[in-house]
């Protein structure tokens, strides 16, 4: 018999795999056949029982007793989670959630309109587009205005996940929103309220998602109900009169208007009204229910709270604060001031004369004393004073300072003008700006006017006669022969012309001297604001000028061609729509540093200097 050498190798192979080695008691023994053979014990072991699977434990295990608070806890969120499966899918949350996009998922906000018989839609603009917009109605029977808020419509089913969610994000909160960017505390607020999401295994829609978003932003982070008005540029008043009664605005076209907004829960007011006290870092209670305060923009505001001092509940007044400063442009535009009197005033400004505006409750004093100090020259030192933060200039070498209520009711720390304006003549200013002077600061002031400051202020007057009457008397107490140290006094007026409420500069009057025979102010009055026409004509004879035009060894030709210059400059920049501070100030301080190659400039047409 023949056998090939493949096969004679195969067959090695296979007998050296049963072999098995010996000594190796890895591997036992082949067992003779026949008989079965027991295995071998292993002594000095416990024999191993091999592990039981994580099913097979579960089935041989008695099941434990759910705590009571984690049933109740999860049944709750079931039956939540139920509710809420009309508004969302019951799913886990996506890990990139679909952007909202109006052409696909529609509009926020419905602003379809019927107007009701008599009524008329004036316009419609947007104040946080896409959630928040005003529209202006007329009603011609009333014949009055209504600023009505349009914002997104919840069911309410969304007002209740909006109630839950409110819930979870204050379980989870642990910063302080004050003590981190709005950025941040934003991006914190979405991530906290995706985190309630998933809790209930709710994705919403696009849609609803931003509604429900736009709702805990408005609560969180902004002003509640009243947050759409905070963002309108036209509004400069807020008015809440208590519980059940409407907001009321005061527009810069419309004026004083009643809204569709209003507050029908005494707590949600008291609360939001507290919320204030606290964000400005103040402290408001039944004990002491009245307060003034800085909001976080810089807006002013004046709240009560309870019905201790208002039969009504809690009440709050609101004056915005404008971002953007008012620029002598801003009052040419709208008729103010006229380009030669605001030139006046520039002249003036720059030539150290020492002014205050006086005028009514909202007749624009502090918004004229801010735009008039965008001419003080660019490097000299500016110390501001005020109650509240409301002046705002480019200047580098500028201190703004404002005073301090105590902490306590023993009046511990407290820090008021008077103090401030001590604090500040130690300071060396060449240009002292106090917001208002209304006590015993005035006769300091008065008296760092006497030695050379040149200083600006505010106070509540409707004529010079009446600003003198005020700062001789208690509790100002100025002597009247510190009165002369002032140079100008600038009377402020909010008045009707055509059936319009408008703000002028009524006079610009120049305080000379002291009769010292009648013992009364001489005065000269330069500019003055008519009425009837609604002019503001210049009188032809300045007293300030032709000081300027002496202490500069100028002649009449050179003090006039210098006034109607910047006349000139002013008249271009309304022209050319620059109403900008910082862009104002820019042309300002190129006038101050080369006055010839700036009106050079001008006149062929260039820009280089912005």
């Amino acid at each position: 018999m023949k056998i090939r050498v493949g096969n004679l190798k195969k067959t090695a192979r296979e007998a050296k795999k049963k072999e098995v080695p010996a000594g190796d008691p890895s591997t036992p023994a082949a067992p003779p056949q026949g008989k079965p053979q027991k295995k071998p014990a292993i002594f000095g072991k416990k024999k191993t029982v091999p592990e039981k699977s994580p099913a097979l434990r579960r089935l041989g295990k008695k099941k434990e007793k759910e705590p009571q608070d984690l049933k109740d806890s999860r049944e709750e969120k079931g039956k939540k989670r139920s509710l809420f499966s009309s508004i969302g899918k019951i799913a886990p949350l996506a890990k990139k959630r679909e952007q909202y996009d109006p052409k696909v998922h529609g509009m926020m906000v419905n602003l379809s309109y019927e107007p009701p018989s008599g009524t008329e839609e004036i316009e419609v603009y947007p104040v946080n587009p896409p959630f928040a917009y005003v529209r202006i109605t007329y009603n011609y029977s009333t014949h009055e205005y209504l600023y009505d808020v349009v914002e997104p419509v919840y069911t309410d089913a969304e007002k209740k996940l909006i109630d839950e969610l409110k819930k979870g994000i204050f379980e989870r909160v642990n910063v302080n929103t004050r003590q981190i960017s709005r950025e941040t505390a934003a991006d914190t607020l979405e991530s906290m309220m995706n985190e309630v999401l998933a809790d209930y295994a709710i994705n919403l829609d696009p849609l609803t998602y931003e509604k429900v978003h736009y709702q805990l932003r408005k609560d969180f982070l902004g002003d509640g109900l009243v947050d759409p008005i905070m963002h309108d540029r036209f509004i400069e008043d807020i008015s809440c009169d208590g519980m059940e009664r409407p907001l009321f605005v005061y527009h810069s076209r419309y004026e004083s208007i009643e809204s569709s907004l209003s507050y029908t829960n005494g707590s949600d007011l008291d609360s939001f009204v507290t919320k204030l006290a606290q964000r400005a870092g103040k402290h408001i209670s039944v004990a002491d229910p009245m307060l003034d305060a800085t909001m976080q923009d810089g807006s002013r505001i004046q709240m009560t709270l309870g019905t201790e001092v208002t039969a009504h509940g809690s009440t709050f007044t609101i004056r915005k604060f404008k971002e953007e400063p008012i620029t002598p442009t801003d009052l040419i535009e709208w008729g103010t001031f006229s380009p030669l009197s605001i030139a006046f005033l520039w002249l003036a400004v720059e030539n150290a004369k020492s002014c205050i505006f006086a005028g009514g409750t909202a007749s624009g004093k502090t918004t004229s004393l801010n735009a008039i100090s965008l001419f003080i020259p660019p490097l000299a030192k500016i110390v501001t004073l005020e109650d509240t933060r409301e002046l705002k200039l480019p200047h580098a070498n500028w201190i703004p300072s404002v005073t301090r209520e105590s902490f306590d009711v023993s009046g511990k720390g407290e820090i008021d003008m008077y103090e401030l304006l001590k604090a500040a003549l130690r300071q060396r200013p060449e240009y002292l700006i106090v917001g208002e002077v209304r006590g015993r600061e005035a006769l300091t002031l008065f008296q760092a006017m006497s030695t050379g400051h040149v200083t600006y202020s505010t106070m509540h007057a409707d004529s010079v006669s009446s600003a003198v009457h005020r700062l001789e008397n208690p509790p100002i107490s100025v002597p009247r022969n510190m009165l002369s140290a002032l140079n100008l006094v600038c009377v402020q007026v909010q008045a009707r012309v055509g059936g319009q409420r408008i703000r002028r500069n009524k006079q610009i009057i120049e305080v000379l001297d002291i009769d010292p025979r009648t013992n009364e102010l001489i005065t000269n009055e330069v500019f003055r604001w008519r009425q009837a026409t609604d002019e503001i004509s210049y009188s032809g004879k300045s007293f300030i000028l032709e000081d300027i035009m002496e202490s500069h060894g100028w002649d009449e030709e050179r003090i006039r061609r210098d006034l109607l210059q910047r006349q000139e400059v002013l008249e271009w920049m309304r022209e050319k729509n620059i109403r900008d501070f910082r862009d104002v100030s820019k042309i300002v301080v190129s006038y101050f540093r080369d006055a010839e190659t700036l009106m050079e400039q001008i006149r062929s047409g260039g820009n280089e200097f912005l």
